[in-house]
């Protein structure tokens, strides 16, 4: 369901949407990520478009930043947390052309970039976007 809008959401406002899906999240994705922050820019940069081979800046709703778990050391020091980007201009033009719930285009990216980031198969997350 479309929630009726005058005009697009800001940035700010998809901040506070994502908090808030980020407590519907199940238990098995949440535990993994409590200390992760949120942020929601208009695009992703240069460097990610590059990073990613994208063919244009709305060909990814979100990015996951952080070390991968396979790849982090019991002795690893963090200098950074870790975050999840969301942009608002891809999710905006995806929920336009799709027609699907706001919340639930976050949520599921959201479900995404985490899976993505803790090896989570595919059918493991449309699982999780089905829980809630």
């Amino acid at each position: 369901m479309i929630r009726p809008q005058a005009t697009a959401p800001s940035l700010a406002d998809l901040e506070a949407m994502a908090r808030e899906e980020f407590k519907t999240l199940p238990e098995e994705l949440a535990r993994h990520v409590k200390d992760v922050v949120i942020l929601v820019e208009e695009f992703p940069d240069e460097e990610t478009e590059k990073a990613m081979e994208l063919e244009t800046p709305f060909d990814i709703l979100g990015l996951y930043q952080g070390i991968a778990l396979p790849h982090q050391s019991v002795g690893d020091q963090r200098r950074d947390v870790d975050r999840i980007l969301l942009y608002r201009r891809p999710i905006l033009d995806y929920w336009c052309e799709t027609g699907e719930d706001l919340g639930d285009i976050i949520r599921n990216t959201l479900i995404h970039e985490i899976g993505h980031h803790f090896g989570f198969s595919d059918a493991d997350m449309d699982r999780l976007e089905g829980e809630g």
